[in-house]
């Protein structure tokens, strides 16, 4: 490891159950931008504090923040560098929670849901099963001190399906934690492939969320080379597509229609594009299995997944919002990697949203979808 992040994994100030990182102190304070809808009255909103609209205090949920535990990376020994992203943020991925908190009160976030990127699929079992553990008690420690402004997403072993349900049941049942986080597929092998079904059939029993974070589509890698982090930019989005797309239209959301998905980044390309599906099977016959008949339009499975609303523009949301209805959209920052340093502000400056669309946003569907308290 180079230097710098050699010392970010050593450190140990301010850790807390072995999470070892400094908040986003750099982070501009929330901006103090009026709303665009005039019959909406937001209040307290021309600086950093809680949000009030139409007179109630509206709990802000982020369920897209993500963490490193230093613990785990160390079991890669001279490995764990590649696993840190070539990103703003790495070292504020090591928790410090007075700065973590402090970065969260400036963009009026009330609760983040923190979630570590899959980068144990290629291992093997011992290993992959040292590492979810760890995360997941470590992180389990961390949420329980902070319990009204942390949870987190559990890590799973998914690459040994008859593991990653004993760590499902164990992360939710004795740890508490909020759902699991997974990547778009297990290192290409889609989700709807029955060797993940006891997985989704224990989940759905748990009500527990599944959030899919992509990790590109590596079998492009040749075309993503060259300027603009094409990895990224484009493979991001369509790794979630793909992973959604398999899970329609192989009849895994039909088998179990109770699970709770949420996408990150808006679900990739989906929303934005998702009638097409609808005429796939109509005009290429030939290309659909006809052993698979799918309850309802491919559309209509997108009014059962939650997406967040990491989609930059007021527009892009709006657009989110007519697809997929507003029941199933939820707050996500990518925080401490800044792609979205705002992203209260980004829904309360969404003209066409109301009053009771913001607050449903904002943090109401995100604490149905995690079971949590009023």
């Amino acid at each position: 490891m180079n230097p710098t992040r050699r010392t970010i994994l050593r450190s140990g100030a301010g850790v807390v159950t072995g999470i070892a990182l400094a908040g986003c102190s750099t982070l501009d304070a929330a901006r103090a931008l009026a709303p665009a809808d005039p019959a909406v009255r937001v209040e307290n909103y021309s600086a950093p504090g809680p949000v009030v609209i139409d007179g109630r205090r509206v709990r802000t949920i982020d369920v897209h923040a993500h963490c490193y535990v230093p613990e785990a990376l160390a079991l890669l020994g001279a490995e764990a560098d590649s696993v840190l992203p070539p990103v703003k943020g790495v070292k504020e991925h090591f928790i410090v929670v007075e700065e973590r908190l402090r970065a969260m009160d400036a963009m009026r976030i009330d609760m983040e849901i923190l979630s570590i990127n899959p980068f144990w699929y290629r291992r093997d079992r011992a290993i992959t099963e040292r590492i979810t553990r760890l995360q997941n008690e470590k992180m389990a420690e961390l949420c329980a001190v902070n319990p009204q402004r942390l949870g987190a997403f559990a890590s799973l072993p998914l690459q040994f399906p008859d593991a990653a349900v004993r760590e499902l049941d164990y992360a939710i049942m004795k740890l508490g934690m909020k759902g699991v986080a997974v990547g778009a597929s297990v290192s290409g092998t889609d989700f709807s492939d029955p060797q993940f079904h006891p997985v989704w059939a224990r989940a759905e029993e748990l009500g527990a969320t599944l959030f899919i974070h992509p990790q590109s589509t590596p079998e492009l890698a040749k075309r993503f080379k060259g300027n603009g982090w094409l990895s990224n930019t484009i493979g991001n989005p369509l790794d979630t597509t793909i992973a959604l797309q398999r899970l329609i239209f192989d009849g895994t959301l039909d088998k179990f229609p109770r699970l709770k998905i949420c996408a990150a980044h808006g679900g990739g390309y989906l929303g934005s594009y998702a009638p097409r599906s609808d005429h796939a099977c109509f005009v290429s016959p030939v290309n659909c299995d006809a052993a698979i008949v799918l309850k309802k339009k491919p559309t209509e499975y997108l009014n059962q997944i939650y997406f967040d609303a990491l989609v930059f523009t007021p527009e892009a949301l709006r657009h989110l919002v007519a697809q997929v209805g507003t029941s199933q959209v939820v707050i996500g920052s990518d925080h401490p990697i800044p792609w979205e340093e705002h992203p209260v502000d980004h829904v309360l400056n969404t003209p066409s949203l109301n009053g009771a669309q913001r607050t449903a946003i904002l943090g109401d569907n995100a604490r149905r979808m995690l079971n949590l308290p009023g």
